[in-house]
């Protein structure tokens, strides 16, 4: 075989992985949603406490943290992603009952939601038929990120209008810039793991979702 055949061959395998990674990646993606829906319609049927359902979200943020990078290369990855996705799924009951109540609520919740999947269809969308690379995002995700942190602290001591607001706008553009960064990574060979790949997708579209709920609230005069 020669160089160019050799690299011609290097070049479908290649293509072939991506494919099938991104397949992978958006199939697991589609069942953890449609989980984490599930585990959230039973949340508001049993109206936990807000510190159950605090306590269900950080057991999440647990296994996020100390599990899920030890099982993501074996097929017990699978069950601590829908572990995952539904304790967040379950925790975001409470929530949804809070906007459920409100005169507008199922409206704010449908936009939201509508809103939420326009996002990420969009822009995952268009990373994958450009095929650009947005990996130079990384560093400004992650330092807004950051600035998100401490703007929230601050919320909790001083009481500055509208500073919840502007977080969650900020939110959205920060976990909007991570779908293409993440996306560019499937495509551009940063990012191999497909079980890796969902949960970010998930994270960021649970955050887009959550922060477009407390805009549209707040907006139309509920909040």
């Amino acid at each position: 075989m020669n160089r160019l055949d050799f690299t011609a061959t290097r070049s479908v395998e290649s293509s072939l992985a991506t494919n099938k990674l991104i397949k992978n990646t958006y199939t697991l993606l589609s069942g953890t949603l449609v989980w984490s829906a599930l585990m959230a319609i039973v949340s508001m049927a049993i109206a936990p406490s807000p510190m159950v359902s605090l306590g269900t979200s950080l057991g999440a943020l647990a296994l996020l943290w100390f599990v899920l990078p030890r099982a993501a290369n074996s097929t017990n990855g699978l069950w601590v992603v829908f572990a995952i996705t539904g304790m967040l799924g379950f925790g975001l009951g409470p929530t949804l009952n809070y906007y459920i109540a409100l005169s507008n609520g199922s409206q704010i919740i449908a936009t939201a939601f509508g809103g939420t999947g326009i996002i990420f269809l969009g822009l995952s969308g268009y990373a994958l038929s450009t095929k650009r690379d947005f990996s130079f995002m990384g560093g400004f995700i992650f330092a807004g990120m950051l600035v998100v942190m401490v703007a929230s602290l601050a919320g909790l001591f001083l009481d500055i209008p509208g500073l919840h607001l502007a977080i969650s706008a900020v939110v959205i553009l920060l976990m909007s810039g991570y779908i293409l960064f993440e996306t560019s990574q499937m495509v551009n060979g940063g990012q191999t793991n497909y079980i890796m790949a969902t949960v970010s997708l998930y994270l960021a579209i649970l955050n887009i979702f959550t922060s477009l709920l407390h805009l549209l609230g707040a907006l139309g005069g509920e909040d």
